[in-house]
């Protein structure tokens, strides 16, 4: 098979990433576009290593459950599959990532939780160019309008097209912006990206964009961040029961993106922390360590190494220094130097490539009875839950979360108990 051949397929499943797998002369293709139970006319993109990457031209015979045509603006991957299919289709990614990649065969179906497909992300980054503001269509650098995957809130969209009127009077100054929003989006931020020895001084019309609460920029490769307006943060308030919490973050940081299932996703890793202490490593700005020290367990102690969520970690920790303590260095050098907290309870939170070596070995080394792995990326997950296995734990629990509706990313909490 060569790029441009056409071929007919039958869709059989999904898999990780969004694409369908489908068979060609006993060759795996990984179908854009298509649904399991699709008969497709599909052209080949590339060929790698005995796998075909191909994308549907047209569809023969489609399944129930579409609804639309597939959308390459970035986020809606999924779009053309009915949401409750959707919500199927991501269990069904996640059993086969455990079967295939970690060799654990699941025993019930995972659970996903739901959520609103309309204005959910209060957070996203844009890319800035020719005067407009948005997404990347998948695969390229080509811009396409973000009000268009309905991501955002119409008031967030409304913002960005203020600004694009007025990035469109300084070309070239701004390469890409963060937007940052809190979950009543009753504060919003931008942070502006800089193309490297731009002149802001242009800029300063954008501080009167009406929805705007504060703005910041910064130079690329520079970790000086200058606020410009307002606070150029936002304020995130939690209660459960008598305890309540704040935590305060800053564009830049890592913070989960949606709105509607954040506290979700809090309850189901509080729901999974054994009593006492907990070691919270990928802590962000401290979205599960607050919650812990603030619902009473202690010490905790919260590693990250990222700069501006280690900075807006040490703010959030203010009010509770007694029971928290957080560390700003990278997870690999705080394990390895032997001398960490012992907790009955390690959570670990990391980026798309799951934990590196050095990470997994100290986790292993911690020897914690509970680990509780929140992961974005189904397939590390997966390879590194299949390790701590091999390490003496067990998987127990297994749920997950559709934090970003239409795409193919699906946010799972595991549990392994030794």
């Amino acid at each position: 098979m060569t790029p441009g051949e056409r071929l007919t397929l039958e869709i059989e499943r999904p898999v990780a990433g969004g694409r369908m797998l489908a068979r060609h002369e006993g060759a795996v293709v990984l179908v854009s576009g298509a649904l399991p139970g699709e008969v497709v006319d599909a052209r080949v993109e590339r060929v790698q290593r005995g796998t075909v990457w191909a994308a549907v031209v047209a569809v023969l015979e489609a399944s129930p459950d579409r609804v639309g045509t597939p959308n390459s603006c970035g986020g809606l991957v999924l779009a053309h599959a009915r949401y409750e299919r959707q919500l199927a289709l991501k269990a069904q990614i996640i059993e086969d990532a455990f079967r295939r990649i970690g060799r654990l065969p699941l025993d019930i179906p995972v659970p996903v939780s739901a959520s609103p497909v309309e204005g959910y992300r209060m957070r996203a980054r844009l890319h800035v160019s020719g005067g407009r503001i948005g997404f990347y269509h998948e695969g390229t650098h080509d811009i396409c309008d973000a009000s268009s995957t309905g991501q955002l809130l119409p008031a967030t969209c409304g913002v960005l097209a203020a600004a694009a009127e007025v990035l469109a009077g300084v070309p070239g100054v701004v390469e890409a912006l963060d937007v940052s929003e809190n979950r009543e989006a009753s504060q919003r931020v931008l942070h502006l990206e800089l193309a490297r020895d731009a002149d802001p001084s242009g800029l300063g019309r954008l501080a009167a964009v009406p929805g705007l609460s504060g703005m910041s920029l910064s130079h690329p490769g520079s970790p000086r961040v200058r606020v410009v307006s307002g606070e150029g943060r936002v304020d995130d308030r939690f209660a459960r029961g008598a305890a309540a919490w704040t935590l305060t973050r800053g564009p830049q940081a890592f913070f989960q993106g949606n709105r509607y299932l954040l506290d979700g996703v809090v309850d189901a890793v509080m729901g999974a922390l054994h009593g006492g202490a907990v070691l919270d490593l990928y802590a962000g700005v401290g979205l599960f360590s607050v919650a812990a020290a603030a619902l009473g367990h202690a010490p905790v102690v919260a590693v990250e190494g990222d700069v501006p969520s280690a900075r807006d970690l040490r703010r959030n920790v203010s009010d509770w220094r007694e029971q928290l303590e957080a560390r700003h260095e990278s997870v690999e050098d705080y394990l390895a130097r032997g001398r960490f907290l012992h907790a009955p309870t390690v959570v670990v939170d990391p980026p798309r490539t799951g934990l590196s070596r050095r990470a997994l070995d100290g986790v292993k080394a911690a020897s914690a009875p509970r680990v509780v792995y929140v992961s974005c990326d189904v397939a590390t997950l997966a390879r590194d839950t299949r390790a701590l296995v091999d390490a003496g734990y067990r998987l127990t629990g297994v749920q997950a979360f559709d934090l970003f509706p239409n795409t193919a990313h699906v946010e799972t909490v595991a549990v392994l108990d030794r």
